[in-house]
């Protein structure tokens, strides 16, 4: 008898036991999905680091914000960022990036050449997803052929910017040339400068700089050299200096040609380039097609179309008369900006 109750208890148990962990197969917790039906959305974290402050940076880094904000609506699906800045250091810049990685963010965005690769190689080993913004020229950055890298160019066509130049001004007999030697940006586009201008026989002096007090310096000293007209690239040395310098360039009757619209905006003459609220955009619909589908058959880079010339209108009464512009209009699509107020 007291072999039947073990028995009948025994068999109880083990029946609870089987019910119980059906129960628990049919109660696993779900899984993040796009949160598209109406469950749990993934959630993505995303590391946008700049390499400095200036406008420029600074218009691109809040492009990708946007659209990230915009895509996280859009697309139901969670995203987190945080912004931070290198302060041109490139200490801070991969502590920034080494921190990112530890943090197990899932994409970086690093803004700017240096940032780029110093990006790319704390990445190196996690292989979390690199997309940069505004790297000028990502082979001679040695960007390209890394499975864990894309991004965004904003390749400077050069030799457009100096036939603005001469089409403006058909006199211009020395050009200044102002720019970095720390920024990779700006090696190609000054060497295609170099090579416009030999080719028309030219007169160019360059001017080179690493800090603000030293493009201040540089900047006199092409003023007091005579130059017509003064060239620099998408040169991020340089921009973060632009309103120390475009009045004085101005004022001496020197049209200062560059690489970005957010130059001009801080006071050079004019540019043609590529726009950059458009170019943080698309680099933030990149990031999330990279940490949602993966990198399989993404471009190394997406190159931005230029095409639009943007002319300081503030700049151009500093100047005078000689800096009329209509010239532009059968080149490309003007655009008219005034000097930002700081």
């Amino acid at each position: 008898m007291k072999n039947n109750i073990m028995k009948k208890l025994f068999t109880l148990a083990l029946a609870g036991v089987m019910i119980l962990s059906l129960a628990a197969c049919g109660t696993k917790d779900p899984q993040p999905d796009s949160g598209t039906d109406g469950s749990t959305p993934r959630s993505f974290r995303v590391a946008i680091i700049k390499q400095l402050d200036h406008a420029s940076l600074d218009e691109i880094a809040n492009a990708v914000a946007a659209e990230l904000d915009q895509l996280a609506q859009t697309e139901g699906v969670k995203i987190e960022y945080e912004i931070t800045s290198g302060q041109g250091d490139q200490t801070i810049l991969k502590q920034l990036a080494d921190q990112a990685i530890a943090d197990g963010v899932d994409a970086i965005v690093p803004i700017a050449t240096t940032a780029a690769q110093i990006a790319a190689l704390s990445a190196e080993d996690a292989k979390t997803p690199v997309v940069y913004a505004a790297v000028s020229d990502p082979e001679t950055a040695k960007l390209t052929g890394i499975d864990y890298v894309t991004g965004t160019s904003d390749a400077l066509n050069t030799g457009f910017i100096m036939d603005m130049m001469f089409a403006q001004n058909p006199d211009v007999a020395k050009v200044g040339l102002l720019y970095s030697l720390n920024e990779p940006n700006s090696a190609k586009p000054i060497a295609d400068a170099k090579a416009y201008l030999d080719a028309k026989g030219i007169t160019y002096i360059e001017q080179t700089a690493n800090t603000n007090d030293e493009v201040v310096a540089a900047a006199s000293a092409l003023i007091a050299a005579g130059v017509d007209a003064v060239f620099t690239p998408t040169d991020n040395v340089i921009m973060a200096a632009e309103m120390a310098i475009a009045e004085d360039l101005a004022k001496n009757g020197i049209p200062h040609y560059t690489g970005a619209d957010s130059f001009v905006r801080n006071g050079a003459y004019a540019t043609c380039g590529v726009n950059y609220t458009d170019l943080g955009t698309r680099t933030a619909n990149l990031a999330l097609k990279a940490m949602a589908e993966g990198m399989s058959g993404m471009e190394d880079y997406y190159l931005m179309d230029g095409g639009i010339i943007t002319v300081n209108t503030d700049t151009c009464a500093l100047i005078g008369k000689q800096a009329e512009y209509s010239c532009f209009d059968s080149m490309g699509t003007v655009v008219e900006v005034t000097t930002t107020k700081e």
